[in-house]
């Protein structure tokens, strides 16, 4: 079987490559590197069973000649920055949403009949059932990273009963852990890197969301999409998350017990009732009930996840 990870030399992508190729599959990766990294895949350029292409899926030519010749795809390249949403609509339409159906017509031409997509916990906005299920409505997300998530997620839908695919979204949790170079952890890092003695926290610091170990994440997706297979259907949806949650300050004290220091934290207070930013939803839990009762569950909670990647982030694993 031959997988081509679109993005896949971002954060996500190059660890789900790693799994892929271990696992003996011929796996191909395509990446423009605006957000991902060659020093992620370094190690798996040059074996057999791997192949990388340097190109924007935005270009209908790179499209096709990515997914030509493949079985399945996993769909992972996007814009990752929530917060770009305010100030960048363009980008997140022109990389989330564009881009997706640029690939959906290559696998049309193509006649790739499989497709899995990452999308995130942000499509439920502000939900007022916690944890919150796959079914709940309705979906209102309140960033545009978020409406172009369920905006992706549509057409793929659209394009799999019309074109007779099989496809997954897989709405994640907060995904931490090695190579991430963006998000909560790796802020709060940076910023105690360049100022030891201070720490500021977007927000009124009660912000509090799941969060899960890119490693379940990949075996998640892979064991997720395995079972849409089997039971025969053209479209399904996942949450893939942990079952507790963890709160902004809690993390930095994480990081600031792992790095031995005692900075003075300051709270900005954020916007919009203590959000940290405009768009970030405050408080997520996702239900993984529905991944559960087909036997999928995280190895780790959002307390040993977010342990296990400071750690990581400091170079203790």
């Amino acid at each position: 079987m031959k997988i081509l990870i679109t993005g896949g030399a971002g954060f996500i992508g190059s660890h789900l490559a790693d799994y892929l190729v271990e696992k003996g599959y011929d796996v191909k990766v395509v990446d423009n590197l605006s957000f991902g990294s060659l020093e992620n895949i370094k190690h798996l350029i040059g074996l057999k069973n791997f192949e990388f292409i340097k190109g924007d899926l935005r270009d209908s030519n790179i499209a096709l000649n990515s997914v030509k010749g493949v079985d399945v795809v996993y769909h992972l390249a996007a814009n990752p920055e929530v917060r770009i949403g305010e100030q960048s609509p363009d980008s997140l339409y022109d990389l989330n949403v564009y881009m997706t159906y640029i690939l959906l017509e290559a696998m049309r031409k193509n006649g790739v009949k499989k497709l899995a997509f990452t999308s995130s916990s942000t499509v439920y906005g502000d939900a007022k059932v916690m944890p919150t299920p796959e079914n709940y409505a309705p979906l209102e997300p309140i960033s545009i990273y978020g409406g172009a998530k369920l905006a992706s997620e549509a057409i793929i839908s659209a394009y799999s009963h019309t074109f007779n695919m099989v496809s997954v979204s897989f709405r994640l949790a907060n995904v931490i852990g090695k190579r991430s170079n963006h998000g909560v952890i790796h802020d709060f890092i940076e910023k105690l890197k360049k100022d030891k003695d201070k720490l500021e926290i977007l927000g009124d610091g009660t912000q509090s969301k799941s969060y899960i170990h890119v490693k379940d994440v990949i075996e998640g997706m892979f064991y997720l999409f395995n079972k849409t297979e089997e039971k025969g259907l053209t479209y399904d949806a996942y949450n893939v998350g942990s079952e507790d949650q963890i709160s902004v300050m809690d993390i930095a004290k994480i990081i600031v017990n792992e790095m031995g220091l005692n900075p003075k934290i300051y709270l900005t207070g954020g916007v919009n009732g203590g959000r940290g930013w405009v768009g970030d939803v405050k408080y997520m839990l996702l239900s993984i009930e529905k991944a559960k009762s087909v036997g999928w569950k995280p190895k780790l909670n959002s307390y040993e996840a977010v342990k296990k990647a400071v750690r990581e982030a400091l170079g203790k694993e």
